[in-house]
């Protein structure tokens, strides 16, 4: 699990964003670390939120948008009806199943991101109401989302896993090197 962003190669900037992505993919499985899928569930807080949910959302959601800017419709559909499931692990779903379905989802990512033409290239934003309409953003607009959407919510991870069991970041790289 990436802990440091080593500098990029000259005028790799694909690998330099993609890079940093990794590195906050890193932050949420590193508070998974040593925990069950009941460890895993809990929410010690006031929030609804659990280190389950999060790895679950941010591997939907990374899928959803390289689907949104391939042309294809995200691998689950989410809308009031189901949105809370994007959140929990349902019907028999682990941590450890999730945690595989986003390593996939990392290396499409991956792949996709390094054989665009350009990272100059758009996509159209979803017809959402939380969209400005008619918009199209660029590849480089995706990646900077899914560094600042994974960041977020490792952020929130930290928090989680330190309120469980008291491991910080810190302890858990150690965990992480053996």
């Amino acid at each position: 699990m990436v802990t440091h962003v080593r500098a990029e190669a000259h005028g790799d900037e694909r690998g330099a964003l993609l890079s940093f992505l990794a590195e906050q993919r890193g932050g949420i499985r590193r508070a998974l670390l040593g925990l069950t899928d009941e460890q895993a569930s809990g929410r010690p807080s006031a929030s609804e939120l659990s280190l389950a949910g999060l790895l679950k959302h941010v591997a939907e959601v990374e899928q959803g948008w390289v689907a949104r800017a391939k042309g294809e419709p995200p691998a689950v559909k989410r809308d009031e009806s189901n949105w809370h499931e994007c959140f929990v692990l349902v019907d028999g779903e682990t941590v450890e199943q999730q945690l595989a379905y986003w390593e996939e989802v990392a290396d499409e990512t991956e792949a996709f991101i390094r054989a665009v033409p350009s990272l100059d290239d758009t996509f159209p934003l979803p017809n959402d109401p939380w969209f400005p309409p008619d918009e199209s953003v660029s590849l480089r607009w995706l990646v900077l989302h899914l560094i600042r959407e994974t960041a977020r919510h490792a952020g929130h991870a930290d928090i989680i896993r330190e309120s469980l069991d008291g491991k910080t970041a810190f302890e858990l790289v150690g965990l992480a090197r053996r």
